[in-house]
């Protein structure tokens, strides 16, 4: 038997490669298979911006995923996304769980998405787990997309409320929550009502830390475009942002007391009125009101509810309701004005007394408070009531309709300038104008015969020559009244004499009661008469002329 030929088999180093490149594919498989982790579907309304194999699933940055094909429902109407999570985010997908597709928005005057301009769209992941009990989650692989970005992360600190309003304007999702001009949330979405009647409801969330300072007597306004007014400083425009003007937007500010520490925190999911105007929303937070009335004849134009009821020109309540009444109990149509008056805006809380005010209304009434219309601004058009005090009033009372005191009215404003000059021009009306015209003319026609008539030429002469010779007569009388003149001091001088011997002989005579009083009484005319002379003397020394014509 030949001797066998044994062939080694020899090592070569080209087998190596081969060897590595089959280690390194086992390796590439597995740690495929190791970061894989479960695949989803999302469904949306549309996949614009999706591309398969390319967009990616982040949150806060990371990427999740990957989109692994895209394709429509069997209706037609929605795209299913097949997306590849990583390793690692069995634990994230629950029912909390939340996608949405990141692309460039407008929303108002908000503008969100535009990173996605050079690096494409991607899908936002929200886990909502945050605060959570992920032992509680339920996992899921399949999911609702959301068409439009959640104003709230899970992540986020904050409360979110809610707000009744019978209208939301031009309020939308993302419009802003302002408290003191400070952005500080932003609204989630709105609720219509079952079948479309009663308030809507609208969702906003506010960050903390402002959520703090919200109070369950907190009260929220509407900001949304901008407010025009004409007021005492003239035209007044008022606008919140930018981003209020176009998405609108919602405010709310402390109570009026500071007394905060005994007030309660609004937990979340509180509900609050949305009121129209911050002006409302002040007015609802007096508390005491007292409900008056009063019916005018005049025009109401521009007046309407929530219009103002001023005294001396500062506002004290707002007008509820503007009827017409057809009455035929008080015999002429008439209108009915309805209002609140808010004491609390010129008294301190502790000045109030409940039921006691109707009566100081009635008091005020018995001294001449009258209601009526008066014009805020004439080119706007607006009216309001004025509450004020008319002097010498004609006696008027009060009655009760109800629970609100009814108070007399007067025209005011323009209709009552105008009910004053009707009554002035129907009294010149009356008046005979014409008669008193006619008179007029016969006077001065008599006048003018009776001046220029011989009896007034003879008697104006014969005045003249009287007053000639009454001067002439006083001359005569002043050169006559010397001698008289000089003698009078003598005269005086010599009843001097006569009463001092009247004294003397009255004292030698004093044992005689009666006749002492009897010359008591003659001395004393005596001096009476003596005083007279020396002040006859004295006047006729300085006014001789009044012999004639008197003092």
């Amino acid at each position: 038997m030949p001797d066998a030929v044994v062939r080694r088999i020899r090592f070569s180093i080209i087998w190596i490669i081969p060897v590595i490149s089959v280690l390194i594919a086992g390796f590439l498989v597995w740690r495929s298979f190791a970061n894989n982790g479960p695949e989803i579907t999302v469904m949306f309304d549309t996949a614009d911006g999706l591309t398969s194999g390319q967009t990616q699933v982040k949150n806060k940055a990371v990427v999740l995923g990957t989109v692994q094909g895209i394709s429509l429902t069997d209706d037609l109407r929605h795209v299913l996304v097949r997306i590849r999570m990583n390793a690692g985010t069995s634990n994230m997908l629950t029912d909390k769980a939340r996608f949405w597709v990141v692309r460039p928005r407008i929303n108002g005057a908000s503008v969100t998405g535009l990173e996605t301009l050079m690096s494409g769209a991607y899908i936002a992941f929200d886990p909502g787990l945050e605060g959570q009990d992920v032992g509680n989650a339920r996992r899921m692989t399949s999911f609702q997309g959301l068409e439009a970005p959640p104003g709230v992360r899970s992540d986020q600190p904050g409360r979110t409320y809610t707000l009744i309003a019978p209208s939301i304007g031009s309020i939308g999702q993302g419009a802003p929550v302002f408290f003191r001009d400070v952005d500080v949330g932003e609204v989630l979405g709105y609720t219509m009502p079952p079948g479309g009647r009663g308030p809507i409801l609208i969702q906003l969330f506010v960050r903390e830390p402002y959520d703090h300072y919200l109070y369950t007597d907190t009260r929220f306004w509407n900001v949304s475009g901008v407010q025009v007014g004409f007021g005492a400083g003239g035209l007044k425009v008022q606008l919140q942002s930018l981003q209020a003007l176009f998405s609108g937007g919602v405010a709310f500010g402390l109570p009026h007391d500071d007394n905060h520490g005994q007030k309660d925190e609004a937990p979340a999911d509180t509900v609050f009125k949305l009121y129209d105007s911050k002006a409302d929303a002040d007015s609802a937070g007096y508390h005491e009101r007292v409900p008056l009335a009063t019916y005018v004849t005049s025009s109401v134009k521009g007046l309407a509810p929530g219009s103002q009821v001023a005294m001396f020109g500062i506002q004290i309540g707002n007008v509820t309701s503007v009827k017409l009444d057809l009455d035929e109990k008080a015999g002429h149509p008439q209108v009915r004005i309805g209002m609140e008056i808010q004491p609390e805006r010129v008294l301190a809380a502790e000045d109030i007394h409940h039921g006691a005010l109707t009566d100081m209304f009635k008091t005020l009434v018995a001294n001449g408070l009258r209601a009526s219309t008066d014009s805020v601004s004439l080119l706007t058009g607006e009216s309001m009531i004025s509450l004020n005090f008319v002097k010498n009033p004609s006696p008027a009372t009060t009655s009760m309709e109800g629970p609100s005191l009814v108070i007399p009215s007067q025209p005011g404003g323009m209709d009552g300038i105008m009910e004053s000059l009707s009554t002035v021009a129907s009294r010149l009306s009356a008046m005979p104008f014409e008669q008193i015209g006619v008179n007029a003319n016969n006077l001065l026609a008599h006048a003018d015969q009776t001046l220029t008539s011989p009896d007034v030429k003879q008697s104006l002469t014969s005045l003249k020559e009287s007053m000639k010779n009454l001067q002439a007569m006083s001359a005569q009388m002043r050169s006559g009244m010397g001698p008289l003149m000089q003698r009078l001091p003598e005269m005086t001088n010599q009843l001097d004499q006569t009463l001092q011997n009247a004294n003397r002989l009255l004292a030698s005579y004093g044992g005689n009661s009666d006749f002492h009083r009897s010359l008591q009484k003659m001395v004393l005319q005596l001096s009476q008469a003596a005083r007279s002379l020396r002040f006859l003397s004295d006047f006729l020394t300085n006014h001789p002329t009044a012999l004639i014509s008197g003092r």
